[in-house]
């Protein structure tokens, strides 16, 4: 049974741009009662919503009773990203997207972790662009969480990510299909070579028509104009290519630094999207002067989706941070 939403409603306050924006931020939890248990705050990906385990969840594998995560012992919170349309309210769609920058939606995130009265939360955790949020949470304050997992992420967008969603950006305003093309062109960052050619191996439909590579691609792109918003796209694509924890007044190495919690970097051999040399280059650059920062890395075929696809993998890194020992039962 899908977990009723949850709603706060935030007071207008100043985006980075200058622009001032009042929000609905919408949320679900899941498994122990707020202020009983551990928190874990899950941050979604690019097209995903809070929906993170049970039956539907997009993280099922992984969050659950007797999973990794487990319900049983930890109390599980995802927000949405405002203007992702999960809510179907369309008064909460964000046209204005080039006003947001990923920043503003982690301080959106954090003030709605006030408004519940969350002080510390036992773990950030988060994929892909959820990460990158989880990044910037840390950045604008440090002492949020325990322990800090981005996956297959990074704390910036760097060139070859704002050259992808420049590109996005041009299929979402110029198409005459804007949700399936660039849909059908991001697939590409999200998988690699190899993983087409052991999936397809030039194979073809049964009429002969096309190659079954063309048609799962048609297939993604249909799959998304069915179930997301154009406006909803186009700001994710926005928050893709904004991430950055540096300010004028702090490089990279000062905000790093000043994070108070154990980082678990985790990226994949083959991410063609977020890199793994970057996660490498984060570790050498603070490795010396902060301890608590880790790296893992998943080795699969299948590019920058398979935090979602080595589950297996992924389960085994991370199961350590979430034995209940390490995160008793709060009295």
């Amino acid at each position: 049974m899908l977990k009723a939403l949850k709603y706060i409603n935030l007071p207008e306050h100043n985006l980075i741009s200058g622009k001032k924006h009042a929000t609905q931020l919408s949320y679900q939890l899941f498994g122990c009662a707020l202020n009983t248990a551990p928190i874990v705050l899950v941050n979604h990906a690019l097209t995903g919503n809070s929906n993170v385990c049970g039956e539907t969840g997009w993280w099922r594998s992984m969050i659950g009773p007797g999973k990794t995560i487990d319900t049983l012992h930890y109390t599980i919170l995802a927000f949405n990203i405002p203007g992702n349309g999960y809510d179907t309210n369309p008064n909460n769609l964000i046209e204005n997207y080039k006003d947001f920058v990923s920043r503003d939606i982690a301080q959106m995130f954090i003030s709605g972790l006030g408004y519940l009265e969350i002080n510390q939360l036992y773990a950030i955790i988060g994929g892909s662009l959820g990460g990158s949020i989880a990044w910037e949470m840390a950045a604008l304050s440090p002492n949020i969480t325990q322990h800090l997992i981005p996956i297959a992420s990074d704390w910036k967008s760097t060139d070859w990510i704002i050259a992808n969603c420049l590109i996005q950006e041009q299929f979402l305003i110029n198409s005459k299909d804007p949700l399936h093309d660039a849909r059908m062109h991001a697939m590409l960052c999200y998988r690699t070579p190899a993983s087409f050619a052991a999936r397809f191996a030039r194979s073809k439909t049964e009429d002969l028509q096309l190659f079954n590579i063309e048609s799962w691609l048609l297939h993604h792109g249909e799959k998304l104009k069915q179930r997301f918003q154009l406006s909803a796209y186009k700001l994710m694509n926005q928050l893709l290519r904004t991430i950055d924890i540096t300010t004028e007044n702090q490089d990279a190495v000062e905000v790093l630094n000043s994070i108070d919690a154990k980082i678990h970097m985790i990226g994949i051999n083959t991410d063609l999207f977020f890199v793994p040399k970057q996660n490498r280059q984060t570790l050498q650059l603070l490795q010396s002067k902060f301890s608590e920062i880790y790296y893992h890395e998943i080795s699969s075929i299948h590019g920058h989706d398979a935090f979602l696809i080595e589950y297996e993998q992924l389960n085994k890194i991370i199961e350590p941070l979430f034995q209940t020992q390490a995160a008793p039962i709060l009295g």
